[in-house]
């Protein structure tokens, strides 16, 4: 571990978050992020933004599901709320994030996505909701 208060002094901040989408279904969407040094914050557990980085584009892979998407983007599933309750943490392993439909319509679509740690631990519950880009 780091000295904190060195490194709130410091001004340079580097990262490294990479993530596997292992299952597509109309239903669910599960991604699974092997934890990295790159993503650890100074006290050595995953950085929340890697944990919200995950589920957000989880979430995202399911709202677009077979939707057909414009030229310029039109119908991609814009993220315009994210609510987070960060639960728990890791600092190695691999990580999973699951997401699924609360309401799936035409103009708004809400997804919750579960982060889920080594032994299923519960590590956030984060919903978004989705409108489709014009």
């Amino acid at each position: 571990m780091i000295d904190i208060q060195e490194h709130l002094k410091s001004a340079g901040r580097t990262g490294e978050i990479e993530f596997f989408i292992e299952e597509r279904k109309e239903d669910c969407v599960v991604s699974r992020m092997p934890v990295a040094a790159g993503m650890l914050n100074p006290f050595g557990t995953v950085q929340a933004g890697a944990m919200l980085w995950l589920a957000d584009v989880t979430a995202t892979v399911l709202a677009i599901g077979q939707t057909r998407l414009g030229e310029k983007g039109q119908g991609f599933p814009l993220a315009i709320n994210l609510n987070a309750n960060l639960l728990s943490n890791q600092r190695d392993g691999n990580i999973r994030a699951e997401a699924r439909f609360v309401r799936k319509g035409k103009r708004v679509t809400v997804v919750r996505t579960r982060v889920i740690g080594d032994n299923d631990q519960l590590l956030a519950e984060v919903t978004t909701t989705h409108i489709p880009a014009s």
